[in-house]
């Protein structure tokens, strides 16, 4: 989404493409943040608060298009992927809803990173 909003005009820079780049990164770092609360229907809510965010991906993403700042082909093949990770996110939060996922904290692994 980087790349993309990059083709935005500058006079967009603080208002459309930051809104944009700040609720695509809010997709993953709401299903982090539910995972790793670790408490009963944690994990759901902000799956729910996750799938608003890529809800608001979606609406700037054609409001884009509308405004001819990302050609309309492109947005349309971005919003397939988009409402692709929508239906996971919600059979996800059908699957967990009113459970707590896991019993313990996992350590960080800074392994991982490498």
């Amino acid at each position: 989404m980087y790349t993309v909003s990059a083709s935005i005009p500058d006079a967009e820079r603080f208002g459309l493409v930051s809104q944009l780049r700040r609720a695509v990164v809010s997709v993953p770092c709401n299903v982090a943040e539910g995972w790793g609360r670790n408490a009963e229907g944690s994990f759901a809510h902000f799956l729910r608060i996750a799938r608003g965010s890529l809800n608001e991906v979606e609406t700037l993403l054609v409001l884009c298009a509308d405004l001819d700042y990302i050609p309309e082909s492109e947005v349309a093949a971005i919003l397939e992927d988009v409402n692709a990770l929508g239906r996971k996110i919600y059979n996800l939060i059908e699957k967990v809803k009113g459970s707590s996922i896991r019993e313990e904290i996992v350590p960080y692994e800074p392994s991982l990173l490498s």
